[in-house]
């Protein structure tokens, strides 16, 4: 069927994400109204069963039937229910060989990386190479000026808006949020007209401090030169999904203080010795609320040798095992990987090995040295490391039996 893909150029394809109300679609339909005779394929996703934001595009008078096509994926989301569908739909597309560009509005709650996945990588599954078919040329995040505060802060889960792809949809409102933004290439700061220019300032700073990567462009009412999110040649996706300010700043290789600009400011935290869980647990529940974005792995002194995963933002911390330290395993499987990667050889400690703690803070405000100095209380104390730690109270989530072989 696709005999012909070899001596035919694969589609470029420009994604679309934001959480519900940021403007994607006047976005997509300023970009329908000023492409330049470009023969467009626009997919929009929306998870009500009816596809509002498709007839939206229709209203917009944006398409012609002649030269563009409107794909409707309704009652799921492109990054998980609909995933297996949005492969057939761009399978389809380009199988009609008439199109010179994908433009895909996802839905308000659809995750980056998923999509962006599945434009990566082959489904062996469907027996669909969307690589083979189409490249994925940018991917952007509309983020709500007027609102992004108001909805970092709020607390809230998607199913307590309503808005969950599934009833076991249990992610908080801020944890998507920052996916969306930790994952792009393009960020546009949209309805910037309902902000003070000083909070835009700070708005603008805090999003560089968690995106340093992506190009962020401030608009109104969506509108931008379309050559900002069409035909970039920027998605490369070890390099996006790599692109958030936490691993920016765990990579550099010395961390020198920089001018903290409206106080927006990060530091990594380090340290070779364990923390103890219950310590720790109470340092979680009163977070310093000047942090807006942490994350890393942590070592505590708990039942089995495991790492584990930390991941806060705003009032949401997502705490557990991550895995076995490096360190626990056999010892002809710890030479392998330390002869393959140069890195982890380097940070080898001859007593411990790759236990330890790293975590980057991003915030406002911040005050590192009270931080550390509140962290530290939570370590270990040098009798206390002598003892059996899997007998230390432990209230955090740890459930050691899922690393059982």
């Amino acid at each position: 069927m696709f005999a012909d893909q070899g001596t035919r150029e694969k589609i470029p394809v420009t994604v679309l994400s934001g959480y519900l109300g940021a403007g994607k679609t006047t976005l997509l339909n300023h970009i329908l109204h000023n492409k330049d005779g470009l023969k467009v394929a626009v997919i929009v996703n929306d998870m009500s069963e009816v596809n509002v934001d498709a007839n939206l595009v229709k209203s917009g008078n944006a398409l012609s039937r002649t030269e563009e096509k409107l794909v409707e994926m309704s009652n799921g989301c492109i990054c998980c229910t609909l995933r297996d569908d949005l492969l057939r739909e761009v399978q389809k597309l380009a199988a009609e060989g008439r199109f010179e560009y994908i433009l895909i509005e996802s839905s308000g709650i659809s995750e980056p990386v998923p999509v962006a996945q599945t434009f990566t990588y082959a489904n062996p599954d469907l027996d669909i190479d969307l690589t083979s078919l189409s490249r994925l040329d940018t991917m952007v995040t509309v983020v709500d000026a007027n609102r992004f505060w108001h909805d970092f802060a709020s607390g809230e889960s998607l199913l307590d808006r309503d808005q969950g792809a599934t009833e076991a949809d249990y992610r908080d409102i801020v944890d998507l949020l920052i996916d969306q933004i930790e994952t792009c290439d393009v960020l546009l700061l949209n309805k910037c007209d309902l902000v003070e220019e000083e909070e835009l300032v700070k708005l603008e700073a805090v999003l560089r401090k968690l995106q340093p990567s992506a190009k962020i462009i401030r608009t109104v009412n969506g509108v931008v030169d379309p050559k900002e999110i069409l035909n970039t040649g920027l998605f490369d996706f070890e390099k996006t999904s790599m692109s958030s300010g936490w691993i920016a700043e765990l990579t550099k290789k010395e961390h020198t203080p920089e001018t903290e600009e409206y106080g927006i400011g990060s530091f990594v935290y380090r340290s070779r010795i364990p923390f103890h869980p219950q310590r720790l647990s109470y340092f979680f529940s009163n977070w310093p609320e000047e942090v807006v974005r942490a994350k890393g792995l942590v070592w505590i002194a708990a039942h089995g040798d495991y790492a584990a995963s930390l991941s806060q933002a705003g009032t949401s911390i997502q705490f557990g095992p991550a895995g076995y330290w490096l360190a626990s395993l056999p010892e002809d499987q710890q030479r392998e990987v330390l002869e393959s990667e140069p890195e982890a050889r380097e940070r080898w400690d001859d007593k411990w090995g790759d236990r330890m703690t790293e975590l980057v803070f991003i915030g406002i405000d911040m005050n590192r040295e009270d931080i550390e100095k509140r962290l530290a209380r939570c370590l270990l104390s040098d009798d206390e490391m002598k003892q059996d730690w899997s007998r230390f109270n432990n209230p955090l989530p740890w459930v050691v039996e899922e690393f059982h072989n």
